[in-house]
Formats: structure tokens, C-alpha cells, sequence
């Protein structure tokens, strides 16, 4: 999977986020997004994930020379924002997300491994908010997609939690496409390329 980015631009009013912003990313391989707070990296991802659209330029997906009219599908995404159905069990979650994305193994699998295995059956709107970022994570990287994005990945999460995010970057993300948006190395230390946002204002 390539994604090239040629001119790209966000602006939002008069202000412009980023501009002049050209790049590709490949897979397999890992890139970083950083910046300081409110930078305008989440927006970069959000643009890549076609859920903002961008001003100016052009972003293209590539899949075996193949461009891509619509690359949700080959993308996967866990961001802080991104919104879960509270009145779901996390199995009804992780079942309703198979409808949008084809997933690796079974929700008792998955559920296992993100250590929410005890809460199959308990209504999201229960969760913590670390369980609730398991999930999304859960959601992101057992998605048979190419891509996988993450914004701030670690929210919320103590220490086994993160601990547990390393493991998942480590165990599913060889042969993929992965883009972190991040101000925090300890999300984003696996990458061996680093776009800073602050280059393109």
C-alpha cells in the first residue's frame, strides 16, 4: 500500500494547518506525524483517513499499482475521539465493526488479548476509559487492513495498557502500513521515519 500525499494542503477559514505538504508512505514500514499540541497532526491523519478533506493538493492510495477511488476499506483507524456504541456488549461491538471490516480471529481471541475477556458481555458505557481504548485498539489492529491509524494511541492507558499496545505493534504490524500522530516517543518509538508538521505551515 503507498500513500502519496503531492501539495497537500488543510486550511481551515484563513488559517492553514499545514501546506506544501508532499510525501509518501509505504508499506511495510512506520512513520511518526509529531508535533506540538494542537500542531494540526491529528488533522494530517485525519485527511490520510479521508475523513477531512483537504484543501488543496492531492492525496493518492495505491494498492499493487492499483490507485484507489475509495481506500476506506483498506484503512483502520483508533483514535481518542472515535466514538464506540455505548448501549454494545463489546462482543455486539467487535460484531458490528465486522459488517465495515473483515477481522483476523474470533472476538473471543481478540478479546483476550486486549485482556477485556471478562468484558464480553458488560455494556461499553460501563467501561473504564483505558477498557474503552483497548477496544479501539482491539478494533484497529486485528482489522485485515493494510493501514493501520493511530492518534495518540496510549490515551488513557496505564502502564500495562501500554505495555500491551508495544505488544500489539510488535505481534501485527509486520507487513503493514502503520502512520502514528503523536507528540509522546514512547507511542511512536518503532518508527523509522518522522514527518514534523511544524515544516509544512
Amino acid at each position: 500500500m503507498k500513500i502519496s500525499l503531492q501539495n497537500a494542503g488543510k486550511r481551515y477559514n484563513r488559517d492553514w494547518i499545514f501546506r506544501n505538504l508532499s510525501y509518501e508512505f509505504s508499506s511495510p514500514g512506520a512513520y511518526a506525524i509529531t508535533g506540538l499540541n494542537g500542531s494540526g497532526k491529528s488533522t494530517l491523519l485525519q485527511c490520510i483517513a479521508g475523513s477531512v478533506l483537504h484543501s488543496e493538493g492531492t492525496f493518492q492510495y495505491k494498492q499493487n499499482d492499483t490507485v484507489l477511488d475509495t481506500p476506506h476499506e483498506y484503512l483502520s483507524m483508533a483514535t481518542p475521539y472515535m466514538e464506540l456504541v455505548e448501549e454494545m456488549t463489546a462482543n455486539e461491538m467487535l460484531q458490528f465493526h465486522r459488517k465495515f471490516k473483515s477481522l483476523s480471529t474470533t472476538n473471543e481471541n481478540i478479546l483476550a488479548e486486549v485482556a477485556l475477556q471478562n468484558a464480553a458481555k458488560k455494556q461499553i458505557r460501563y467501561f473504564s476509559s483505558g477498557m474503552k481504548q483497548r477496544l479501539k485498539l482491539a478494533m484497529a489492529f486485528f482489522s485485515e487492513t493494510p493501514v493501520i491509524l493511530l492518534d495518540e494511541p496510549v490515551t488513557n492507558l496505564d502502564k500495562e495498557g501500554i505495555k500491551l499496545y508495544h505488544s500489539l505493534i510488535a505481534t501485527h504490524t509486520a507487513e503493514k502500513l502503520v502512520i502514528v500522530s503523536s507528540n509522546d516517543e514512547e507511542e511512536y518509538h518503532f518508527c523509522k521515519a518522522i514527518l514534523q508538521i511544524s515544516d509544512y505551515k
